[in-house]
């Protein structure tokens, strides 16, 4: 008799927990929920699909006031910066270069199936620059630029005037030689890696009135004036574009903006210039070679909107055959850290404006001209005026007679604004520089 009573007890205790176990999993789906593999809940693609339609709505408004208000912008990075100093897990693939970026992906033989990993790796004030990691990816197939007005699907052009997010990749090895200045859109990663692209001998790169850009691993050289002509910027949009200056990439009142290991040379004007009211901007593992003005942040000196703009510059390789302006900075805050001078002709930084100059850990190695020894210079100023401005140089290693001429307060409080990120010893720039410029990566190997 007990046998029967323990029997039905365990038949009725397995039937509750059957009806139980159904009831909770037709409220897990109607909820959207699903369970991983290791217990966590995920939002199933419901949710994926409102955050991009919110992202979505972000790309319209970014387009039309891609930094209505600057120091609001500056702001928001500088908050970024005092909460959190590492707010990613770099080294995660860590193999000990000491090169926060590279030691964040670099590192992983499946780089080729974790490509938006790229986008969690940033530094700087453009850390939060997110290109196109929400989207979708975009093959680019054929190197032409026929018509920048109706361009053909599969090319270049066609892929950066998209309205939504895009992950830009290259199908095959290819020299793109662009017709009319590439205009871009929001919220698009352009990603060289695993092929050689080279954008050279016509116009290059414009980004302008937009936010969260990526551009990595790309070739760009020999970018010549274009313009007087019509170009499309949006699938819905074209207009008449007067000359452009040939700049191999040019960042015009934009903000988080993130340029990585380029390799950029012999432009008709700079390589990379930031100009009206940009802020939020990394310039990291580039290397720059036989060029005359390397790179312009700043717009005039009248130009006072500049007075926000925050630019990161690290880890980047300035080579042979480089005269002058790497960078030459006006009014905003600029943080020179990590970096390899191996070549200028006239001087390495420059300003005028009363720019704050935040030099630490970087590795000047002067030309053996007795008269160009100075990093230094200040464009155009009496001493009078340019002794009260906040230019220091903390860790610097200054070679072959290399000397840098700090001014102002000297106080660490006046550097605030103009610090992105930790440097480190000048001791390790040959290790953390050793992979500048455009990296030979193959599918299933490290980068």
């Amino acid at each position: 008799m007990a046998m029967a009573v323990s029997k039905k007890w365990t038949s009725l205790c397995s039937l509750l927990l059957l009806m139980l176990f159904v009831v909770v999993m037709v409220r897990i789906q109607k909820e959207g929920i699903s369970v991983s593999r290791n217990g966590e809940t995920e939002q199933l693609q419901s949710s994926n699909n409102s955050s991009m339609a919110a992202r979505l709505e972000e790309v319209e408004f970014f387009n039309e006031h891609a930094v209505d208000d600057p120091e609001e912008v500056a702001s928001m990075v500088e908050m970024s910066i005092q909460n959190s100093t590492a707010r990613r897990k770099l080294g995660y693939f860590s193999c000990g270069t000491g090169n926060p970026i590279d030691d964040c992906w670099r590192c992983d033989p499946n780089w080729h199936r974790n490509r938006k990993r790229l986008a969690d790796c940033g530094i700087g004030f453009g850390r939060n620059a997110i290109g196109g990691r929400d989207g979708r990816f975009y093959v680019v197939t054929d190197p032409g630029d026929d018509d920048p007005v109706n361009p053909r699907p599969g090319t270049l052009r066609h892929a950066v005037i998209q309205d939504r997010p895009l992950w830009i990749v290259f199908k095959r090895d290819m020299v793109i030689r662009l017709k009319q200045e590439l205009i871009m859109n929001s919220f698009k990663t352009i990603d060289g890696r695993g092929v050689n692209v080279h954008i050279a001998n016509g116009a290059c790169i414009t980004i302008q009135f937009i936010t969260n850009v990526i551009i990595h691993g790309v070739h760009i050289h020999d970018c010549k004036p274009t313009g007087n002509a019509m170009v499309r910027n949006s699938p819905s949009h074209f207009g008449w574009r007067t000359m452009a200056d040939g700049d191999g990439i040019s960042i015009f009142g934009s903000s988080h903006i993130w340029i990585d290991h380029n390799s950029l040379s012999n432009c008709a004007d700079g390589l990379v210039d930031a100009v009206m009211g940009s802020t939020a901007i990394t310039i990291s593992n580039n290397y720059f070679t036989h060029h005359n003005e390397v790179m312009l942040l700043g717009h005039s000196d009248s130009y006072t909107r500049d007075k926000q703009m925050q630019v990161t510059i690290a880890y980047n390789h300035f080579g042979e055959g480089l005269i002058q302006r790497m960078p030459r900075c006006r009014h905003g805050y600029f943080h020179v850290v990590n970096n390899d001078y191996t070549h200028w002709e006239m001087y390495a930084i420059g300003g005028s404006a009363n720019p704050t100059i935040n030099s630490q850990g970087n590795r000047y190695l002067a030309p053996a001209n007795t008269f160009a020894k100075e990093v230094t210079k200040r464009v155009d100023t009496a001493a009078s005026q340019w002794k009260s401005w906040n230019w220091r140089s903390e860790g610097d290693l200054l070679l072959n007679g290399a000397y840098f001429t700090p001014s102002g307060a000297g106080a660490s409080a006046s550097y605030a604004r103009a610090s992105s990120l930790g440097a480190k010893s000048s001791s390790m720039v040959g290790s953390i520089t050793s992979g500048s410029g455009v990296l030979l990566c193959r599918r299933g190997h490290q980068c």
